[in-house]
């Protein structure tokens, strides 16, 4: 974890860990078949490579062409910098660049591969729905996931999916279906391996995400001192998300690890494999560390 004020969470630095090894393990394993069956293993080591290596490091910009959010200065959105530069001191740590997506979606989220190089992105529809002291909640929360470095391990983590889903449509064209034997591949063979290791990696990820929506909870919490501004704040957002068009929800899927709340309503399919834990597990357990810091009800 990040050198800041924020409390250090033990379980999810060995949540991150396991994650971590497990990823690695994946990656080997498939660029090497990658490798074997493109029939050309600089080809092969460069998609693998190439891509993780993009994905890691252009994560942020990324992440906001999807959604459509903007970088904006202090003169354009200055209760929003006051808001995270007060918070920032407060958990001495670097400021991240900060962003607002014009959308009615009530979410915001962080991502960035260090927490020198990250981005805090909110919506123009949480900004509506919120008042100053649950909005201050949230951006504790998105600022305890840069600081605890968990975005960065969610970005390599998607990234792997993203390269099984790249090989699983497009991986007929890689060395025309041959060996570096020259011998016929079939397809198949690099179809069945790719979904096996999209599957492990969206299961990993699911797992880690779900605990560290957690752990940043608990985290913002504490640093603020006022858990049931968050409380508030998450109730509403799980609230109006369910107004939210389907199209809007959809559009929005990508990111939904990264939100502070799922990109879901009550009808998606998604919410079966749900990368956020129960919104009564999260109010629970804000309600617990209010009672830890005697924090009125």
């Amino acid at each position: 974890m990040a050198r800041s004020r924020f409390r250090s969470d033990r379980g999810l630095s060995l949540r991150m860990g396991g994650v971590g090894l497990g990823l690695g393990a994946l990656y080997v394993a498939f660029g090497a078949v990658l490798i074997f069956y493109s029939g050309n293993w600089i080809f092969g080591l460069v998609i693998t490579l190439g891509m993780a290596w993009g994905q890691w490091y252009f994560s942020d910009r990324l992440a906001l062409k999807s959604i459509g959010g903007r970088e904006v200065t202090p003169e354009q959105a200055p209760e929003l910098h006051a808001m995270i530069d007060r918070l920032c001191v407060l958990a001495d740590m670097p400021k991240p660049r900060v962003a607002v997506a014009v959308t009615d979606m009530p979410n915001a989220f962080a991502t960035g591969r260090t927490p020198s190089h990250s981005v805090v992105c909110v919506t123009t529809g949480i900004m509506q729905r919120l008042d100053a002291d649950e909005l201050e909640g949230v951006l504790s929360h998105e600022l305890a996931h840069v600081a605890n470095r968990d975005v960065s391990v969610m970005t390599v983590a998607s990234s792997l999916g993203l390269l099984a889903g790249f090989i699983t449509r497009w991986g007929m064209y890689i060395g025309g279906g041959r060996n570096r034997n020259g011998g016929g591949v079939p397809f198949i063979a690099v179809f069945l391996v790719s979904l096996v290791v999209y599957f492990v990696s969206f299961l990993l990820t699911r797992a880690l995400s779900r605990y560290r929506e957690l752990s940043a909870d608990r985290s913002g919490a504490y640093l603020t001192g006022r858990p049931s501004k968050l409380a508030s704040a998450l109730v509403k957002i799980s609230g109006e998300m369910s107004l939210i068009p389907n199209k809007d929800l959809r559009d929005a899927q990508a990111l939904s690890a990264f939100f502070i709340a799922p990109a879901i309503n009550r009808e998606s399919v998604g919410a079966l494999m749900s990368t956020h834990p129960p919104l009564q597990q999260r109010l629970d357990q804000l309600a617990r560390v209010g009672a830890e810091l005697s924090e009125p009800a």
